[in-house]
């Protein structure tokens, strides 16, 4: 019985044409470039072969890293009959017919390793289809996905697969596959040294991508080695890897958030250009490190949030390119400001105590009795006019009468927040002795 999404290659002539990136494609999973901290003896799925107990797994990393290939070696390692399709173009009766001719053959002795690339495009309910027959031994199912699995695939299918994660080439690895690529075409690349590394930066740890450049360098007629500028005349860079709306995206604004938080002007500069140059919004920036300025640096430098609010209209004034710079000077301000989450810590802890007490009324004597009956009740009875008292500081308790005063503000030593210490220690004590 013939399959469908079979793919299993057909014999072709020696002359006919065939990618670079195909004739290298390794033939057993020992040849494979990268990857071993899965693929190791020690890695998990090393063990798994080891032992004879492969079970359905999900390959999440980014393309050219080696998803369908380790796929297909996996079924040849297994003797297990291998399936491709892709979530993009299959649909349920397509799913359907898979699953009935993975059952033939199950029938015949025969198992099916169904490897479903971008699986996380399935909805919901497609993702379900696939249960019943990963644990009656119908198929293992093997997904790849560029994306979180924990955020794109249903729980359900999660805890029968195990995750692993697939890792970005190398610059060694690239070098390592560089070089089966010279042995392959029988000639080494015209690069000088300098050249031949900014070919493998260009690939940005995607072997496939970088098979695809050697093909076009290898191609050219020229008299020597070309040099970097040779090369980048001739070779269109590839655009970073970026999602605005996905992983990537991220995984950046943390990288950014966090190097600003650790007082790393150099690597959030590096974080922020990255992301500018995947195409990310300079506003959405110029916000985010408005809200960096409010969490981690809050009183410590009360100017911190006006270099970032001066910044974004800056930038509306001057647009791109010439706006960015001013987001990066704020965003360089912010990285050497003293930190202090002290003033985000107290509005956490309020809020929290909000909601515990959020029914107790405020103490009468500080509310205001427009009326004889409110005043009859006892409303504003015993209030003191704070401009009036010693130091113009009564000490009063304004919190609920039921509830123990709580200490939100917590600064520290750092920053403008020493001077604000030191006044929240002095009307403390104040309080404590007007109290008395």
């Amino acid at each position: 019985m013939s399959d469908l999404f079979d793919t299993q290659p057909e014999a072709l002539p020696d002359t006919a044409p065939r990618p670079l990136a195909d004739r290298l494609r390794p033939r057993k999973l020992s040849d494979v470039i990268g990857q071993q901290q899965v693929l190791g003896p020690e890695g998990p799925l090393g063990v798994m072969l080891a032992s004879n107990s492969l079970g359905s797994l999900v390959f999440w990393g980014p393309p050219g890293v080696g998803k369908t290939t380790i796929a297909r070696l996996l079924a040849d390692e297994t003797d297990l009959h291998f399936v491709q399709i892709s979530a993009i173009f299959t649909g349920v009766p397509d799913l359907r017919r898979v699953f009935d001719e993975a059952k033939h053959r199950r029938a015949n002795g025969q198992g099916t390793l169904l490897f479903v690339d971008e699986i996380h495009r399935f909805n919901k309910a497609q993702q379900d289809s696939f249960l019943p027959h990963m644990e009656d031994g119908t198929i293992l199912l093997v997904g790849a996905t560029p994306e979180n699995p924990s955020f794109e695939l249903n729980a359900a299918l999660l805890s029968r697969a195990q995750v692993f994660v697939l890792e970005r080439l190398s610059l060694a690895d690239l070098e390592l596959l560089t070089q089966r690529a010279e042995a392959e075409i029988g000639k080494p690349l015209p690069l000088d040294g300098p050249a031949r590394e900014a070919l493998l930066e260009m690939a940005d740890g995607d072997g496939r991508a970088l098979l695809n450049l050697i093909e076009q360098v290898a191609a050219w007629k020229t008299d020597g080695k070309l040099d970097v500028k040779g090369l980048t005349s001739r070779l269109m860079r590839r655009a970073a890897k970026y999602d605005k709306s996905g992983d990537e995206h991220y995984n950046l604004i943390s990288a950014l958030h966090k190097s600003v938080r650790g007082s790393d002007p150099d690597a959030a500069l590096y974080w922020f250009a990255r992301m500018l140059e995947g195409g990310e919004d300079p506003r959405y920036l110029a916000r985010r490190i408005t809200r960096m300025a409010v969490e981690d640096i809050g009183l410590a430098d009360p100017q911190a949030q006006t270099h970032c609010l001066h910044a974004w209209e800056v930038y509306e004034r001057l647009g791109s390119p010439e706006g960015e710079l001013a987001i990066a000077q704020a965003l360089t301000y912010l990285a050497l400001a003293p930190k202090s989450n002290a003033a985000y810590n107290a509005y956490k802890e309020a809020r929290r105590q909000a909601q515990k007490t959020g029914s107790l009324s405020p103490p009468k004597h500080i509310l205001n009795a427009p009326t004889k009956l409110m005043k009859e009740q006892g409303y504003g009875k015993g209030y003191a006019y704070d401009h009036d008292a010693e130091d113009g500081f009564s000490g009063q308790d304004y919190f609920p009468e039921d509830m123990k005063r709580p200490v939100l503000y917590q600064p520290v030593e750092r920053g403008f927040e020493r001077e604000l210490k030191k006044r929240v220690d002095y009307f403390s004590k104040l309080r404590i002795k007007r109290n008395e």
